[in-house]
């Protein structure tokens, strides 16, 4: 049976659920809510059961099969949802969407299903991608019987070298206890449509083993649905490239090979961990307690199933396992201003000298992105007193897996006022001041691909004010050190080189701002040169303001640089790169149903010819005045890797993000309807000895201490 392939970019799963209250069914951000574990059961039982589709466990077994890769919400169609929302329609049908693998036919291919209606589904329809391209096989994500054969392959390949490996690194793949190598796959998988040959760093496998190359890379071919085709095709070893394993194994043999021996990894102190090591020169106690959040007279926000109200703010929310969070229905003061912002892809381009450095060039969304939520830790990923949600994902398992405590929700004390201002008589004393207490509600997961870190948040902000951003930790993604690799980065180690890249982040912005018909108007800040109107003979130069409307889809494109409109995105440089979003500091497009996602799970393995490709949402020559329209948002920051990224990259000055900001939507700042403002004014100017003092809080906040000790859990397991 041959199906048809689908057209979003994310495919993968994720359900949530609350440590606090459970939302009620009739809640309408359920509709949005992601699949419980009971529907993902539901949906893979359904497709497992239909003779046609043929599927087989995704443990275990040949690669040639047919298997079910995911499992996750489709969220409705926005049409039918605002009929719901706000006319009281019908209540959206409930789908999932599913991925799967059909690699047992002749011409294997990867099909996405819509399945439902949920909690009982009784039918499926084939998903089409805009355009109606398929997905071929070779480009679907990796799976965990793909990586166990490829290490299979991978050891059985490299026998030859175990007597190279172990004199240049006391570490082998052979009979190795606890002195093992692994090692790192890089992506894109080839050089063209339809390739599937992978570049593999070897490691030693210690802690933080991204930063222990061996200098050894394989360039290991597994297209075929057979491993046992499967072969290396090239090798590079410090700084030299051989055609065959045997090629490098004589050349050692002889003697021939400069040979790159690695010290022995010390059993403490290691430079990859987080042991601490070394003092402060100031002798300030680090062995106690710093300051924590508080939440003195309990929550300030509502947290029900999928729906966070704060203040003026309300709107539902999901993590989607390919791409992670998803916001819909954002409302401020009972107004919608989006319908969606998600995140769409992250993606980061490297430069080197070795192979798999310069072959390096990552987007996340074909790594489960969103289904690497990992636990947070109480007290160092969110605070002590933040509420904990579990994510449940259906993504190449054969049920859906618990991650625990995989987002966090937490009033942040900013630090600095949103609003002050203290009113001087210029005598000594003052008429007035006042101030009101800088808060933000944090909605936060991370997403642990492999060796980066990423920390995503969504902050709202009592006067109206949204704020996505991004921070990048974890281990830098790192390659052999060879004196031609210096052009490429920094030598951050003995044996090591911090490669150079590029982060970009892509996000969608679907703004309903008063209703879905919206136009879009750049302004711009330009200088004059005039005449004195009250000075006869003087100049005045001055700032004016450009506005310019935007009137067709192809004059909506930004390319990245510094130009000023509400958004207020940071600059981050130019590329071209596989993915047309990263070219645009922000692109406005008509909003359509096939044109969900930016990227795809498919784009990673399949950059050349992605059955998603972002050009095309821009280049249909569509206008965008008084339309439905999505802002398509891109941030990053370049990255030149440096020392104080071991053990790992810090997040000061490693986050980018954007500002939603109302502009002249209220008519004044809407955090007037705050009651946590301070006014001291004084009753005798101006001595100034009597003061009064107005506050609508208590006079004291009391005690802030968590009472319960530091626990974590961090497994994730098939529930």
């Amino acid at each position: 049976m041959r199906l048809l392939g689908l057209p979003w970019a994310l495919a993968l799963l994720v359900a949530v659920a609350s440590s606090g209250p459970s939302a009620e069914p009739a809640d309408p951000a359920s509709i949005f809510a992601d699949l419980s574990p009971a529907e993902l059961r539901a949906v893979r039982t359904f497709l497992m059961e239909r003779p046609e589709l043929g599927l087989s466990p995704s443990r275990g077994g040949p690669l040639a099969k047919n298997s079910l890769f995911l499992v996750e919400l489709l969220p409705p169609p926005k049409r039918s949802a605002l009929r719901f929302l706000e006319r009281g329609g019908p209540r959206p049908r409930r789908e999932a969407r599913a991925v799967l693998f059909f690699g047992a036919q002749a011409e294997p291919n990867v099909t996405e299903l819509a399945v439902g209606p949920l909690p009982r589904p009784g039918s499926y329809r084939v998903l089409g991608f805009k355009g109606g391209r398929a997905v071929p096989f070779s480009a679907r994500p990796m799976t965990r019987l793909e990586y166990e054969l490829l290490h299979e392959a991978l050891v059985a390949a490299v026998a030859p070298l175990e007597p190279l490996l172990r004199e240049a690194t006391g570490f082998g793949f052979q009979n190795c206890s606890e002195r093992c190598l692994t090692f790192s796959d890089i992506a894109p998988r080839g050089l063209g449509p339809g390739e599937r040959r992978t570049w593999l760093v070897i490691q030693r496998f210690v802690e933080g083993f991204f930063l222990h190359p061996a200098g050894l890379e394989v360039l290991l071919d597994h297209r075929d649905p057979d491993p046992r085709r499967w072969a290396v095709q090239r090798l590079w070893y410090n700084g030299r490239y051989f055609g065959s394993v045997r090629e490098l194994a004589e050349s050692h043999a002889r003697g021939a090979l400069p040979l790159a021996r690695l010290p022995e990894p010390p059993a403490r102190h290691l430079f990859s961990s987080y042991e601490p090591r070394g003092r402060f020169a100031s002798g300030t106690p680090t062995d106690m307690h710093g300051a924590k959040v508080c939440e003195p007279q309990g929550r300030r926000y509502r947290l029900r199933g999928n729906r966070l109200q704060y203040g003026g703010w309300s709107l539902a929310f999901r993590l989607r396992s390919s791409a992670g969070l998803q916001l819909f229905d954002v409302r401020f003061g009972g107004e919608r201003v989006a319908y969606e912002l998600s995140v769409q892809e992250a993606i980061a381009f490297y430069g080197g000298h070795s192979p798999a450095a310069m072959q390096t060039k990552y987007m996340d969304a074909g790594w489960a992105m969103g289904a690497s939520s990992y636990e947070l830790a109480r007290g160092v990923d969110c605070p002590e007193t933040a509420a904990f949600l579990d994510a449940y994902h259906l993504l190449d398992a054969d049920g859906p897996v618990r991650f625990p405590h995989a987002l966090c929700v937490f009033e942040l004390p900013t630090g600095v006022p949103l609003r002050r201002h203290f009113d001087s008589d210029f005598q000594g004393g003052f008429h007035f001041y006042a101030g009101l207490e800088g808060r933000a509600l944090v909605l936060r997961t991370t997403s642990t691909v492999y060796n980066y870190d990423y920390i995503w948040d969504f902050l709202l902000y009592p006067n109206g004010v949204l704020e996505a951003k991004v921070h990048a930790t974890g281990y830098i993604h790192a390659t052999f050190y060879t004196p031609q690799g210096r052009r490429y980065g920094s030598r951050v180690h003995s044996h090591l080189l911090g490669n150079i890249h590029t982060h970009l982040v892509h996000y969608k912005v679907d703004l309903d701002v008063a209703g879905s018909g919206n136009s879009f108007e750049t302004m711009d800040i330009r200088f004059e040169n005039i005449s004195n109107p009250w000075s006869a003979g003087a100049r005045v130069v001055q700032p004016w303001l450009h506005r310019e409307p935007r009137r067709r889809s192809p004059g909506a494109g930004e390319p990245l640089g510094s130009w000023s409109t509400p958004w207020e995105a940071p600059p981050a440089p130019r590329l071209t790169p596989p993915l047309a979003c990263p070219r645009y500091h922000l692109a406005v497009t008509r909003r359509h149903e096939n044109e969900p996602s930016s990227s795809s799970i498919y784009s990673q393995n399949d950059p050349w010819d992605p059955p998603v490709t972002f050009e095309s949402f821009i280049r249909d020559n569509e206008t965008i005045e008084d339309q439905d329209l999505v802002a398509w948002v891109t941030v990053g920051f370049l990255h030149v890797p440096h020392a104080e990224d071991i053990p790992n990259t810090a997040t000061p000055g490693n986050a980018v993000g954007f500002f939603l900001r109302p502009f002249n939507f209220f008519n004044e700042d809407p955090s007037v309807a705050s009651r946590a403002p301070v006014i001291v004014r004084p009753l005798d100017p101006p001595a100034c000895s009597r003061l009064e003092i107005q506050r609508w809080t208590p006079p004291s906040a009391g005690p802030c201490v968590h009472p319960e000790p530091f626990s974590y859990n961090g497994t994730y397991r098939q529930v």
